[in-house]
């Protein structure tokens, strides 16, 4: 779920290396210590924390017993907990959440039908298509129909050859063949089912079509297919509710379930058979249809427990080891019972590899593997991993090497220090001090002074100086820095202020960690825009920015809470120079009467995410209590830093003797138990012809 390789045959290889019980909270704690992981791997995502990441990963039940996995690589976390913790990183439950809901809370809103390419009304793509009048007054009880189409190829484009109807109960209402209006260049046959022989004696045009779908659906109609922008796309026809199914069930990365999937792991129907000629629109407007029923009367927990992705990957094991053992007679699927409960045991990921012949390499401790399914060579320290990876890695295609900071440092007492370490120093580095002012200064001049830097998360007035000061607190480290930057000197509220950061041993080294920040691979050509206004959307912005040269994407980030956008946004550009020219003309630009203001980007999107939950976590602590646990964690310090620098020295040397276009993935799993969880982190890339790292 992390990525998608294209020209996969050109690989040399892979290599996973695994940062054992580390997260996310190491790799920004020891950001500087990290020198060679933030300079080559541009690429990085978050992981959500596991509760037995090396189960997951080398796998369990017939495979490895409970005695062959070391101690200190199982969580000690009960079965309940983990259940109820990789719920939790559901992607149907972080989107809908636990609870069961009316239907209307699963149409999509007008901006999702955009970013999905749903006809609008009023959009300059949809001139000459047709409404069906109905409006947006939808409640829980409004009808459902399912609708499908199939397409050919004319001269035109995709145009509807065939609609199909179904209502809430499943009964067709409409089964038309449709005549294009252009000449046919390539029937699809194989997946639409249509023939020229079946094409010549139909009269329907597409616009007979459009009014009868008119006269047949109600005013408060919800319309439900799977990727059913495309249907309502070859229509031409505009409408208001929608349930996308394709949407519903809700995966990672914006990935999607096959209609044919979903319809056999939730409902235990085989739909789209090979022996079929093409698709049936029926068939699959009625699937669409329960599935969307299925999901709004079982809520999405129900869903959610039924392990989509853990079936998908069963699946396609059972395709893959049907295809190297004995052919199979042609039917429908690869089971002989539809309802067959799924397999109790998840297939691991050595698993996935041995079904396709692949026996990796694993390096790591004593005991990491004992099922025969890896080239096993155990060791105890890094340097003895290091020094056996040189020598075997260039010999497998497949190698899984784990390093760890020893049990040492992975005590839960050490962590949670660690993590209040990190949130205080991030606090301090969103934070300003700006002063002083007179005695009766305008707060509300101030606030809109700074918030011109980014959005602003709280401002307090500090009074226990001889004048009045103001503490500042940003969301976004960016806004931080150009309020230290641009306002520092200035004139506001009718006095010449001082703006800075606070100053604790923490901040000494701050201006270096923004330098390095700045100068990371993945900030690459990105800026940061503040000063909008909230009113504006991304078309908008779109628009505004159009002019610039190799703009590449614009993020516009919301609040996370309330939906709302935020007063700022990040551009990334092609090339480094056209991020350069963009911040020089951006700066004193005015959009819809706001002054911009720009600099470079120094948090990238996941990392913005995380300080977001850090700042909004409710792990605050005592002042006793947060520096007992600083004078725990000062005598060794200094060790860790050195212990994390040579870690990343190991990878560095590892990194480069790896053939060129090797894909190279470094995981910090995180840690998710009964002291808490941490967010893990995954930066990955190819190695290239000049020894750094691009995909």
């Amino acid at each position: 779920s992390w990525c998608h390789i294209y020209h996969q045959s050109h690989l040399a290889g892979v290599v996973v290396v695994v940062l054992h019980e580390m997260s996310q909270l190491h790799f920004y704690r020891f950001y500087l210590q990290f020198k060679h992981l933030r300079k080559v791997f541009r690429h990085r995502f978050t992981l959500a924390p596991s509760a037995n990441f090396p189960v997951s990963l080398y796998g369990e039940g017939t495979n490895l017993k409970p005695q062959n996995i070391p101690q200190g690589l199982t969580s000690t976390s009960s079965e309940g907990i983990s259940k109820s913790s990789d719920l939790q990183c559901d992607p149907i439950i972080q989107r809908y959440g636990e609870k069961k809901k009316g239907l209307t809370s699963y149409t999509l809103t007008l901006e999702e039908q955009k970013k999905n390419d749903y006809p609008i009304e009023g959009s300059p793509g949809c001139k000459g298509y047709i409404s069906t009048e109905c409006d947006q007054q939808r409640t829980d009880s409004s009808p459902l129909f399912g609708l499908d189409c199939e397409m050919c190829l004319t001269a035109k484009g995709n145009e509807v050859t065939r609609v199909s109807l179904v209502d809430a109960r499943g009964q067709c209402l409409l089964n038309e063949l449709v005549k294009p209006e252009s000449t046919v260049v390539n029937y699809r046959t194989r997946f639409s089912g249509i023939t020229r022989k079946m094409l010549l004696p139909v009269k329907t045009r597409l616009s007979d079509i459009q009014t009868r779908l008119k006269k047949m659906l109600p005013h408060d109609a919800v319309l439900v297919g799977h990727s059913l922008n495309s249907d309502l796309q070859a229509l031409e026809m505009i409408h208001p509710s929608v349930i996308d199914t394709s949407l519903l069930f809700a995966r990672r990365e914006g990935r999607r379930y096959k209609l044919k999937f979903l319809a056999k792991a939730v409902l235990g129907k085989e739909i789209q058979c090979e022996q079929k000629l093409g698709h049936d629109p029926t068939e699959d407007a009625r699937a669409a249809l329960e599935l969307a029923q299925f999901f709004i009367e079982q809520g999405p927990t129900k869903v959610a427990e039924l392990n989509l992705e853990m079936l998908l990957t069963a699946e396609k094991l059972a395709e893959v080891s049907q295809n190297k053992a004995v052919p199979q007679p042609q039917g429908c699927g690869f089971q002989e019972q539809l309802n067959e409960p799924p397999p109790l045991s998840k297939p691991c990921f050595l698993d996935c590899l041995q079904v396709t012949g692949q026996k990796p390499l694993l390096l790591g401790r004593q005991g990491l593997d004992s099922s025969g399914l890896c080239q096993s060579n155990l060791s105890t320290s890094n340097k003895q991993i290091l020094q056996r990876a040189l020598e075997d890695v260039p010999l497998s295609k497949f190698s899984i090497i784990q390093f760890s900071l020893g049990p040492e440092y992975l005590a839960s007492h050490l962590h949670a220090g660690l993590h209040e370490k990190v949130r205080s120093k991030l606090t301090d580095m969103l934070t300003i001090y700006a002063g002083p002012f007179e005695e009766n200064f305008c707060i509300k001049s101030v606030k809109k002074e700074f918030g011109r830097c980014g959005p602003i998360q709280s401002l307090t007035v500090v009074t226990e100086t001889f004048q009045p000061y103001v503490c500042i607190q940003y969301e976004v480290l960016e806004a931080a820095q150009l309020a230290v930057e641009s306002l520092n000197g200035a004139e506001v509220a009718g006095s010449c202020i001082k703006v800075q950061r606070p100053v604790t041993a923490a901040m000494l080294d701050c201006n270096v960690l923004i330098k390095e920040l700045e100068l990371d691979v993945e900030n690459e050509g990105v800026i940061y825009v503040a000063g909008l206004k909230k009113s504006l959307t991304e078309t908008d912005l779109q628009e505004e920015f159009s002019q610039l040269k190799d703009l590449e994407t614009l993020f516009l980030p919301k609040d996370l809470q309330s939906g709302k956008n935020r007063n700022c946004c990040f551009l990334k550009f092609q090339k480094t120079q056209s991020a350069v020219d963009a911040l020089e003309a951006i700066n004193g630009w005015t959009v819809k009467g706001s002054k911009l203001r720009s600099r470079n980007a120094l948090a990238p999107g996941h990392l913005w995410r995380w300080i977001w939950q850090m700042n909004h976590s409710n792990g605050k602590q005592g002042k006793h209590i947060f520096y007992e646990k600083m004078e725990q964690l000062s005598d060794s310090e200094q060790d860790l830093r050195k212990k994390v620098k040579k870690l990343d020295h190991h990878i560095k040397k590892l990194y480069r003797s790896l053939q060129n276009n090797t894909l190279c993935i470094v995981l910090f799993p995180g840690v998710n138990s009964t002291h808490g969880s941490q967010s893990g982190l995954g930066l990955m890339g190819i190695k290239d012809d000049e020894g750094r790292n691009d995909c």
